[in-house]
C-alpha cells in the first residue's frame, strides 16, 4: 500500500472521531464549506511557494495540499482511486487537447 492510499485508510477512520482529539474530525464537523476554504487555503500557499518559496517550503505545502485534497474527497465520499483512473484516462492525451474536450 503507498502512502496516498494509507493516507486516506487514515482520514477515513479518524472522520468521525472525537473532534477535539482529530484535527480531520474538527474539520468534518465544522461542514464541507471549511474543508473547501482549507483546501483553498493550501493552494495559495502552495501557489506562493511555487512562486517565491525554498524547494522546501513548496514540498511542505504541496503535501499539506495533498492531505486536504483527499480529505476532501472523503468528505464527498469520492475514493482517492477514481482520481488516478481519471488521470489514466487522460494518459497518453495533450493537455490542450484535454481541455478543449472539456470545454465543448
Amino acid at each position: 500500500m503507498d502512502t496516498l492510499s494509507r493516507l486516506e485508510q487514515i482520514i477515513a477512520q479518524r472522520r468521525d472521531a472525537d473532534p477535539s482529539q482529530s484535527y480531520v474530525a474538527s474539520l468534518h464537523a465544522k461542514g464541507l464549506p471549511q474543508i473547501a476554504r482549507k483546501l483553498g487555503e493550501e493552494g495559495v500557499e502552495a501557489t506562493i511557494a511555487t512562486l517565491s518559496g525554498s524547494d522546501e517550503e513548496l514540498v511542505g505545502e504541496a503535501a499539506d495540499m495533498l492531505f486536504h485534497l483527499i480529505l476532501a474527497l472523503n468528505a464527498r465520499h469520492i475514493p482517492f482511486a477514481d482520481v488516478l483512473a481519471e488521470l489514466e484516462r487522460r494518459e497518453g492525451t495533450s493537455g490542450i487537447e484535454e481541455k478543449a474536450s472539456r470545454s465543448e
